[in-house]
């Protein structure tokens, strides 16, 4: 079986991102229980590609180009160059279960998969397919390889129902949601606040996104400004992610509203457990959801949440019972929601009590291990049913 138990991630790139986080908390605990893994960077290897490797995972990537101006498409060489890696590791390596993440690489690695006759080929959707209204041709691409899948994977509700929508059987479709580690300790909220420099008695909330527009940024900044009056004096909010470009803009548009004493930028971070031990309260105001990482821990620390009810949002955020939802890019709504949490002590504490029982309950890191293994175990019983060879080959070369 130790041959039969190979297993190809074929990704983006081990950068920071939802997908990327997902990637790295499944990928070491099942290296843990004799999968032999490895992972292919179609884009490039990222900043994190040591934490997987560190774990006995092999990362793969194509050569690197020099750089020819800052065009915004692929690079043709590079995307002939990574192919040709791609399918020369799949053929030498042999893996039994090829899993594809994200647009770009299931475009270009299911044709080769089925070139060089991988077994078992599973394709998981992490957002909704909003990118398709851009690209119909891609999107119409994509729909012809679905037939070609062993399992599609949603990760909420509403990426399934889209899946389905698109043609795929529902024998073929399985949800699966994102997992936290519940194991977590916290730091105490004395100690994080003291550590931030945060006044004890303020009121704070946090939003830990990249500084993406449809994260909705501007919509919570707008929001604020509409309540700020009437929040208590000294609230603060946290903003936490990469700054895709955006953030000279929001400063701009916060300090516009003469708010800039209660939100700060705060960057790309890696202490997210501090910040979120700081916070009486999470936020994620975005336009399109998959299901969020986000979400999930803050309501891991006890957070009620407010979200939009947008994606996979209210698969984790039950409004009234765990947070609070509402409407999508709309300011006053993400406004008086806050506004509510800030005037009624009694149903932050049990909307955060609730939220982190659910988690524990519904959305850990185990679960999302066990439902992936159960997976790949299910789909390779079935390979060798249908006659599949079994498949070893040599051992997977080290990225250079």
């Amino acid at each position: 079986m130790a041959n039969e138990r190979r297993l190809l991630i074929v990704t983006e790139s081990l950068g920071i991102g939802g997908t990327e986080t997902h990637l790295i908390r499944l990928l070491a605990p099942l290296a843990a229980q004799e999968w032999s893994i490895a992972i292919f960077c179609l884009s490039q290897r990222g900043q994190r590609a040591n934490e997987v490797e560190a774990a006995g995972i092999r990362v793969v990537s194509p050569p690197r180009l020099a750089s020819r101006g800052a065009g915004r498409g692929r690079n043709p060489a590079k995307i002939i160059l990574g192919a040709s890696r791609l399918f020369w590791l799949m053929q030498r390596w042999r893996p039994a279960v090829v899993h594809f993440y994200l647009p770009g690489p299931y475009i270009l690695g299911a044709p080769l998969a089925m070139a060089a006759r991988i077994p078992t080929k599973i394709m998981s959707r992490r957002s909704l397919s909003h990118y398709q209204t851009r690209r119909p041709m891609l999107a119409r691409f994509e729909r012809v390889l679905h037939s070609s899948m062993d399992a599609v994977i949603g990760n909420s509700r509403a990426v399934v129902r889209e899946l389905m929508s698109e043609g795929i059987p529902p024998t073929k479709v399985k949800l699966i949601y994102n997992g936290t580690d519940i194991s977590l300790v916290f730091p105490r909220r004395i100690e994080a606040r003291r550590a931030l420099g945060i006044e004890q008695e303020a009121l704070v909330g946090v939003m830990i996104a990249n500084l993406i527009p449809y994260k909705g940024h501007r919509d919570l900044i707008e929001g604020l400004a509409r309540v700020s009056a009437r929040l208590p004096t000294g609230w603060l909010v946290l903003f936490a992610g990469h700054d895709d470009g955006l953030q000279s803009e929001l400063e701009k548009l916060t300090e516009s509203f003469g708010l800039q004493e209660n939100i700060r930028f705060l960057g790309e971070r890696r202490d997210v457990q501090l910040l979120l031990a700081a916070a009486d309260y999470g936020v994620l105001s975005s336009w399109e959801e998959g299901f969020s990482n986000a979400i999930l821990e803050a309501m891991a620390a006890g957070l009620p949440m407010v979200a939009t009810d947008v994606g996979g949002n209210s698969d984790a955020v039950l409004h009234e019972r765990t947070g609070l939802l509402v409407p999508p890019q709309e300011p006053a709504a993400l406004g008086n929601a806050i506004l509510r949490l800030a005037h009624e002590p009694s149903l932050r504490r049990a909307l955060g009590v609730a939220a982190q029982l659910r988690v524990r309950q519904e959305f850990s890191l185990e679960r999302c291990i066990e439902a992936h293994e159960k997976l790949y175990e299910a789909l390779l019983a079935s390979a060798e049913k249908r006659g599949g060879r079994k498949v070893g080959g040599q051992p997977c070369a080290r990225s250079r």
